[in-house]
């Protein structure tokens, strides 16, 4: 199975504008064969504690249509991210479109302390099945914490999908900690960080792939947009940018 993590700098505040954006590498997904494709933490209004109230939406938003058509079209299960209205404080969100299927919502379970003046927590794990995998999906911070990833593992997950907003001196960190839990659980893990504006200062990228025992395989820079596709099956991965055509 061929997953896409997608490197990605939001244009703040802009959700119109970061759903044209979001098209264009999902189109590059689709071109080289992918089978999903997903993006980082609040992707599609930039991670901005301070505005998400006020951009929060909801799932059946006409303005997410788009990702349903080239879902149906490309057969191709797709996550984006931004936040959930609530009747309170809003939710850190992803919003999952599966080929010829209804949208699926899920919300960060685990907050961060910097996090609870502005969002409200998730209240359910969501693994997403494939012929070929059971893929859990994570966002940030609890990525990191043990708990979450076991109760991945529980749920038969063997891919964990991670989905992040992290600042460049978090990133060694992070990265020791995947490579960890690879070998703990034997599961898969592909990381999807920012680059570009990201709460004051700027997104770490270095998005990267991790094989069961530890093996990173590959990771992108700190600075440049580009699509990690990780191949489950041949257990190798390869780089993808706007600029280059398909194969």
């Amino acid at each position: 199975m061929k997953l896409c993590a997608v490197q990605y700098a939001s244009i703040t505040g802009d959700i119109e504008g970061n759903v044209a954006r979001h098209t264009e590498f999902i189109e590059l997904a689709a071109a080289h064969d992918a089978e999903l494709v997903f993006f980082p933490e609040l992707s599609l209004t930039g991670y901005e504690p301070t505005l998400a109230k006020g951009l929060a939406t909801h799932p059946e938003d006409p303005l997410l249509e788009v990702f349903q058509r080239l879902s149906d079209t490309h057969e191709l299960v797709i996550g984006v991210g931004l936040p959930l209205v609530t009747s309170t404080k809003p939710r850190i969100g992803m919003v999952v479109f599966q080929p010829h299927s209804g949208r699926q919502a899920y919300a960060k379970q685990r907050l961060h302390d910097d996090e609870l003046p502005y969002f409200s927590s998730g209240e359910r794990p969501m693994v997403i099945e494939t012929r070929e995998h059971r893929l859990a999906l994570a966002i940030c911070y609890e990525s990191l914490q043990p708990d979450h990833v076991a109760t991945a593992a529980s749920l038969g997950a063997d891919v964990y999908l991670a989905s992040v907003a992290k600042l460049a001196p978090g990133m060694d960190e992070a990265h020791a900690y995947y490579a960890t839990f690879t070998r703990s659980h034997a599961m898969t893990i592909l990381m999807a960080n920012c680059v570009g504006p990201c709460d004051g200062d700027a997104g770490g990228g270095r998005s990267a792939a991790w094989i069961d025992r530890g093996k990173r395989i590959a990771s992108l820079d700190g600075e440049q947009e580009a699509m990690l596709m990780l191949d489950t099956t041949t257990l190798t991965a390869r780089v993808l940018s706007l600029a280059a055509p398909a194969a």
